[in-house]
């Protein structure tokens, strides 16, 4: 099984190994409790030393923080909070001088409510060009005092806001982040102009944040919110090769990115795209092709138990869509919207929903509203399992993205008092709900001192425990059997192994799964049951202790043939 291409400078993208960085949590130059982007500058050395190919940067624009920066007020300017446009500049100077590439998050489906183009638009009458940027709609009865539909946010309560003139605004996230309407030429315009200015800075491409939401069919009557979930899971499960809901995953979304296909194939070399969407896996081939944005996350293995059967499934299917759709997988495990994998694996596995996966939301909803106490978490199992999984994914064909902190196996924090949580979930849900702040904590640096390292001054954003001490930098790079050491390890074999995207399963043993990368590199992965033999090889890394010449549960192996 194979998808075809290489990684030349113009498609370095395809096998790249990108690091995510949620800048309010990496590091604090100033002490002022938040991350900031001379605080990135400063870890460079840290991160080229990891071995990874490329950055992504999580939104550092001007933002109010009501969805930890996904709520943009100003898409070409950096937040005084984290930094300046010269810090950006040298930021990317400093990361080109170590051979790292820079992605950086936009975020099109929505704009801040402190935008200057919302405010015009509260201020303005209703039918104005100005409401016409965003998503407006009168309220239904006699007042105009109810909402226009029952339609849920994806973070609790209603998806519409009145604005006190009997019309409402649509907001699929938080109140804070209302709509933009993509059928307005002058909104479409200003991203290609953000997309430039990013480029002509030194980015070398971009995350689509929601990218299959930016068209709506906002035909009357509107269909229910129960009508709606029974669409959006048709539309995530059963593999349907046309768009049924009005508000996801719209056809006509990829005129959009063909525009900017355009424009990111103007660069030397073109800049990359990856899209998060939210869309069965035939659908996905649409954002992955070569005339839209290239790639979209592979994000089915995130939602996969710990189990032989999910991940050699998934791995078929995703590598399968690659190569029909000419771009490479690309495989995550972590990032900043989801309990951390460290923690994930030791807890107990999903039930099996429908044809799509797992009911993973529902069990991490469950450990984080309990504030980690049910069900029971094994750590140590969590850990060893992460490592495993970790190995795995590496030696994979395509791209990996990787989440700062998994590399020192950092757990995720769910207990973080009330007082300092930022997830809008946790609010609009009137804390039912906790959200992603466990996933967010900042990283330790060093085993004590303020902060852990992250930053000496005020106490960190989200609060740092006391146990993140032993998963520190310092602490880790100290210990040559750390999960540090076992990712630095990893990524140099990566780069110096790395071939044509194909994959061969070697064998069919039911607890184990076992391929081969062309150049007799091979991979052998135990997932539960007895020890089982290892291959005659060169050991070049492993998850774990090698017991003799068995490979014990859960735990991986790289051999050289």
């Amino acid at each position: 099984m194979s998808t075809e291409g290489s990684s030349s400078s113009s498609d370095w993208w395809r096998q790249a190994c990108v690091y995510q960085i949620y800048p309010r949590s990496f590091a604090d130059a100033n002490g002022d409790g938040i991350g900031d982007l001379k605080g990135i500058t400063l870890r460079v050395p840290y991160l080229q030393r990891l071995g990874i190919d490329a950055v992504w940067l999580s939104p550092f624009y001007p933002s109010a923080l009501k969805d930890g920066g996904y709520d943009v007020a100003d898409y070409r300017n950096v937040d005084p909070k984290i930094g300046t446009l010269a810090d950006f500049d040298d930021m990317i100077t400093a990361f080109k001088a170590a051979g790292i590439k820079v992605i950086v998050d936009i975020v099109p489906n929505h704009s801040s409510d402190d935008h200057p183009w919302f405010q015009e638009a509260i201020r303005s009458p209703r039918g104005s060009q100005a409401r016409d940027r965003y998503i407006f709609r009168d309220g239904l009865g006699p007042n105009m005092d109810q909402p226009p539909s029952d339609w849920e946010s994806l973070f609790g309560g209603s998806a519409w806001e009145p604005v006190g003139d009997g019309q409402y605004y649509l907001h699929l996230f938080d109140t804070s982040q209302p709509d933009l309407n993509w059928d307005h030429p002058g909104v479409r315009d200003d991203f290609i102009k953000t997309l430039r200015f990013w480029g002509d800075r030194g980015v070398s491409g971009f995350r689509v944040d929601a990218s299959h939401g930016l068209i709506k069919d906002l035909s009357q009557p509107f269909k229910t919110q129960k009508d709606m979930h029974a669409l959006f899971l048709q539309m995530v499960e059963k593999g349907v090769s046309t768009s049924l809901h009005p508000l996801w995953d719209r056809d006509e979304v990829h005129d959009i990115y063909k525009e900017w296909r355009k424009v990111l194939d103007e660069y030397d070399p073109p800049l990359a795209a990856v899209a998060e969407a939210r869309a069965s896996s035939e659908r996905k081939l649409l954002y992955a092709s070569p005339e839209g944005l290239g790639q979209t996350f592979s994000d089915d293995i995130l939602a996969c138990n710990f189990s032989r059967d999910d991940f050699k499934a998934t791995i078929d299917q995703s590598v399968r869509d690659a190569t029909n759709s000419g771009t490479s997988t690309t495989w995550v495990f972590s990032s900043h919207d989801v309990v951390r994998h460290a923690t994930r694996y030791g807890l107990p596995n999903a039930t099996r929903v429908g044809t799509h996966g797992m009911d993973f939301a529902a069990l991490t909803k469950g450990y984080l509203s309990s504030r980690g106490k049910e069900p029971k978490c094994d750590f140590g199992l969590g850990l060893r399992r992460a490592r495993a999984a970790t190995l795995l994914l590496l030696a994979l064909p395509g791209s990996a993205y990787l989440y700062q902190g998994e590399e020192l196996g950092l757990p995720e924090v769910p207990d973080l008092a009330d007082e300092h949580r930022q997830d809008p979930t946790f609010f609009r849900t009137k804390g039912d709900e906790v959200g992603r702040d466990g996933c967010r904590v900042p990283i330790p640096w060093t085993a004590s001192g303020p902060n852990f390292g992250f930053g000496d001054g005020k106490q960190a954003h989200l609060p740092m425990p006391e146990w993140m001490g032993k998963f520190a930098v310092a602490v880790e790079e100290s210990d040559p059997d750390s999960t540090l050491n076992m990712y630095r390890r990893a990524l140099a074999l990566r780069r110096e192994l790395q071939t044509e995207e194909s994959i061969e399963w070697v064998t069919d043993h039911p607890q184990t799964l076992h391929f081969r990368r062309k150049g007799c590199w091979e991979v052998l992965m135990n997932f539960e049951g007895e020890s089982v033999d290892v291959p005659k090889g060169q050991v070049l890394v492993c998850s774990g202790a090698v017991e003799g010449a068995t490979l014990p549960k859960n735990t991986t192996i790289w051999l050289r043939l």
